[in-house]
């Protein structure tokens, strides 16, 4: 084994949570090294919608943090020079009881602190021409999400990262053991201070045991994207409908939200049954990103369903209308899910942080939970002097 190299802070993983506290914990001045078991990313940080989501989190200090995170997001993104889109969403809605929902939720939620408004089925087709005009009721439009591309953002960031903060990053270096100080691979030992452990729903490398004990379970999805759409062709706003107002906490402040759940589970017994809840957004490329489904298990099952797709297309066609909607590319991804927590953190050992188990808001939340984790974290610890 090499020599014994030093830092003050380990990140294990290279997804967009072990990046977020990469990135803080450098802002903070800390020496900073991230170690990715693969060559580069490639879980369910670049296997989603790109979406940057406060609309879906709860109302409440997940709501605030949501927030908090979209705005880090814009200043990382224009200081990376990274594209995005801040187009905002649209929920459409086409039944009696979405309608309901929707109505309530933009009289209430600004009281919550969402931004929103009630559109009527001519201006909610003026923020997007992709929503089918026939039973169109009306939409929620909120300004506040962001599109981006997750296959370009995770590329790109762990570059800026080395660049701007000195962040080192050993890709295709898997951890085997943590016992600090050392932090060691198969081929390099490490001292470091701190170590926080991002490495998704992996559960069974390091810290087993606590992993055991967490509630975490695995969540695996089904996603879609088609070709590139016709050039100038823009979709807008990231659009969903009322499978997704089902699917998300936030809509559950309304009074009407139960009857809409209840014919759901009534009538859309297939969507019901493999978590679905179909949204679109878009990539700089023009590419459509289509999905997705929920399966819970510690067992991920790595066989596709042909049903799911067919239900997600299915709905898909129900609220929207595209010009190429020729499917490209089909992916699945698995992220941790724990069941009563938005997210899981946890200190196996002194110095020694777990952060994982956002679910589907890994993208939402990342960045405002590493500034929210970090800060207490690192209080009291010493910094190891370096150059920029």
């Amino acid at each position: 084994m090499a020599s014994e190299k030093r830092a003050d802070v380990a990140v294990v993983g290279a997804g967009i949570v072990g990046l977020a506290h990469a990135w803080q914990a450098a802002r903070l001045g800390k020496k900073v090294v991230v170690f990715e078991r693969s060559s580069q990313a490639k879980g369910a940080s670049v296997r989603n919608f790109g979406l940057i989501w406060p609309i879906a989190q709860p109302a409440g200090f997940v709501h605030q943090m949501a927030l908090r995170s979209r705005e880090l997001w814009i200043e990382l993104l224009n200081t990376c020079k990274l594209p995005f889109s801040s187009n905002g969403c649209l929920f459409a809605c086409y039944q009696d009881d979405e309608e309901a929902v929707g109505r309530e939720f933009c009289s209430n939620a600004p009281g919550q602190g969402y931004t929103c408004e009630w559109l009527d089925p001519k201006r909610a087709r003026e923020r997007s021409d992709a929503l089918r005009s026939q039973g169109l009721r009306g939409a929620i439009y909120s300004p506040t999400e962001l599109m981006l591309d997750p296959r370009v953002i995770l590329r790109e960031l762990p570059k800026v990262f080395a660049a701007r903060y000195s962040v080192e990053f050993r890709f295709g270096c898997p951890v085997r053991r943590i016992e600090l100080p050392a932090v060691e691979t198969a081929d390099e030992k490490w001292s470091v201070d701190q170590v926080i452990v991002c490495t998704g729903h992996d559960f069974e490398t390091l810290f087993p045991a606590e992993f055991r004990s967490s509630g975490l379970t695995r969540c695996k999805l089904q996603m879609l994207q088609t070709v590139p759409q016709p050039d100038g062709w823009k979709l807008g706003p990231a659009l969903a409908s009322g499978l997704s107002m089902a699917h998300y906490a936030s809509f559950q402040m309304c009074s009407s939200y139960e009857a809409l759940r209840k014919r759901i589970s009534a009538k859309m017994h297939a969507y019901e049954r493999w978590g679905i809840h179909v949204m679109v957004s878009q990539t700089e490329q023009g590419e459509l990103t289509i999905g997705d489904s929920h399966e819970y298990s510690q067992v991920v099952d790595f066989v596709d369903k042909a049903e799911i797709e067919e239900l997600q297309l299915d709905y898909l066609d129900s609220f929207a209308l595209f010009p190429d909607r020729t499917i490209a590319h089909r992916w699945q991804g698995v992220y941790a899910w724990h069941p009563e927590k938005p997210f899981f953190v946890a200190t196996p050992e002194k110095g020694c942080l777990i952060v994982t188990g956002l679910g589907g808001s890994g993208m939402t939340l990342s960045l405002g939970l590493a500034e929210r984790v970090t800060k207490k974290f690192f209080e009291g610890t010493r910094t190891v002097a370096h150059s920029r």
